[in-house]
């Protein structure tokens, strides 16, 4: 399996990529993911290269989201200062599910931020998705605080996230990178 990083013809298959993810999540009773996803939105992300896919031949076998930019209102400036990276919709298509892939993409993730200069990578999880927590927990993650509605940092507009971070280290995820090398993070040099 190979990661690549997504290109803007890409756009139709990630959102239907994640109404299967939605879908899912809605048949085990989580209310995650329910809003349809713009596609101006994911477009950009993905015109700024953070957004990737997990490839199995020519089927799109998971996705992950890596940036240095965090979601305004969870993390604290002095948090903010530390060289992080920050994980996003992570999926993984039901067929390859039970594979550990989506582990082996957050091993890909936090060797991508070390190679970066990033110390942490870091991510927020829906609030009420406690099975999603866990799994994190699971993979090395450490809660550092659930956000709620009207404790926002920063004056940030999100109402709730539940914070994890772990260390960023190099990894041996077992993918084929096709991706571009990382830049080095400016809070790194």
């Amino acid at each position: 399996m190979r990661i690549i990083p997504a290109q803007p013809a890409d756009v139709s298959k990630l959102i239907a990529f994640r109404e299967e993810a939605a879908a899912w999540l809605s048949r085990l009773g989580i209310d995650q993911w329910q809003r349809p996803y713009p596609a101006d939105r994911l477009l950009a992300a993905i015109e700024a290269g953070t957004v990737f896919m997990l490839r199995d031949g020519h089927t799109t076998v998971g996705t992950i989201t890596l940036t240095p930019d965090a979601e305004e209102g969870l993390w604290t400036d002095d948090e903010l200062a530390e060289p992080s990276m920050f994980v996003n919709k992570l999926t993984v298509a039901r067929e390859y599910a039970g594979q550990n892939l989506g582990g082996r993409l957050l091993d890909w993730a936090g060797d991508r931020a070390y190679r970066a200069g990033a110390q942490w990578l870091r991510l927020d999880a829906w609030t009420t998705n406690e099975r999603l927590q866990q799994y994190y927990l699971e993979h090395g993650f450490a809660h550092v605080r659930t956000v709620r509605e009207g404790t926002a940092v920063n004056g940030g507009p999100r109402v709730s996230g539940w914070l994890a971070q772990r260390p960023a280290r190099p990894t041996n995820h077992g993918f084929v990178d096709c991706t571009p090398v990382p830049e080095r993070l400016p809070s790194a040099a």
